[in-house]
């Protein structure tokens, strides 16, 4: 498993880290079991990662619950996680952020937290200087490593950076999304690093979905409330696929392997979050990790995207 750091300063991070966001249940149906879920977060970490993903909202803690009990007793690997604005999380007001942290610290079992980050941009008036500033109070007295924020633009971090530099931006960024490209590109050059989400477009990069079971999904994903699940979204999509898949045979690895090999080749990305609560598919995303892409077939892949 190749590393990278984290922007300028921060830790070494496997460039394929494990999303917890399957784990809450809520979004993508109830887990099958506890135990299911949290052996597929230890076949993570057995196969390289080592760093996991989670956020309070994701099936309102019961995320952080289950990364806790996976990772109890291991401190070797990171946890990032997030606190959501209102009404879905806590806030972002001071005391709220500050009340968040207790919360995540205590579900997850640990005194800090490697990362910290605001999930995304508040709509509720409450100026970003003063969240941004309670997350700078909570690294100064230990309990976040490393602070950054997650569907930030361009402007709102240079407001952040103002007082205190971010760490890292968490950002939706895959084959199927590449509208952040130059937002990356700007944080690498910066000194911030970027974790992306949705690397494999939601299943539609793994090569597996067809276009049937696409239009038929039951969860978030249903009526194309993104915009990759639209019928021109999706037409775009298996268009992607399909030229994909001779690059992907001629070096005998799946199309999920590929595209999340060419997300951490990207410049300006550190790491790329794929989550599972399948062993074996957890397993083939580290795989991910030692994929090693030259730059003509990472030009190849340029050429599918541009098609």
């Amino acid at each position: 498993m190749k590393t990278k750091r984290l922007g300028g300063s921060g830790p070494e991070l496997s460039v394929i880290g494990y999303g917890a966001w399957e784990a809450g249940g809520d979004a993508w149906g109830p887990n099958d079991s506890d135990d299911a879920v949290i052996g597929a977060m230890r076949a993570a970490v057995d196969a390289g990662i080592n760093w996991i993903d989670s956020a309070e909202v994701y099936g309102s803690g019961v995320s952080e619950r289950l990364v806790g009990r996976a990772l109890a007793g291991n401190h070797d690997v990171m946890i990032a996680t997030k606190v959501a604005p209102q009404p879905e999380g806590s806030g972002f007001r001071p005391e709220q952020i500050r009340t968040a942290c207790d919360g995540s610290l205590q579900r997850l079992g640990r005194d800090h937290i490697d990362l910290y980050q605001l999930h995304w941009p508040d709509e509720t008036g409450v100026p970003i200087s003063d969240s941004w500033g309670a997350m700078a109070a909570l690294q100064e007295a230990g309990k976040a490593r490393h602070i950054g924020v997650s569907n930030f633009t361009r402007e709102l971090i240079e407001r952040c950076e103002v007082a205190r530099h971010v760490d890292s931006l968490q950002q939706e960024f895959s084959m199927l999304s590449l509208g952040d490209r130059e937002l990356i590109r700007w944080c690498g050059d910066v000194g911030t690093g970027v974790v992306s989400y949705g690397p494999l477009g939601f299943g539609l990069l793994t090569g597996k979905l067809s276009r049937p079971a696409a239009e038929g999904l039951t969860d978030w994903r249903a009526g194309g409330s993104d915009g990759v699940f639209t019928p021109s979204g999706l037409d775009a999509a298996f268009a992607i696929v399909d030229g994909m898949r001779p690059i992907a045979d001629r070096l005998g690895v799946s199309i999920a392997e590929l595209a999340l090999a060419w997300n951490w080749h990207q410049p300006g990305v550190t790491s790329a979050i794929a989550g599972s609560r399948n062993v074996e598919h957890v397993r083939a995303n580290a795989a991910s990790g030692s994929l090693e892409l030259d730059a003509a077939t990472l030009s190849e892949l340029d050429a599918v995207l541009d098609a």
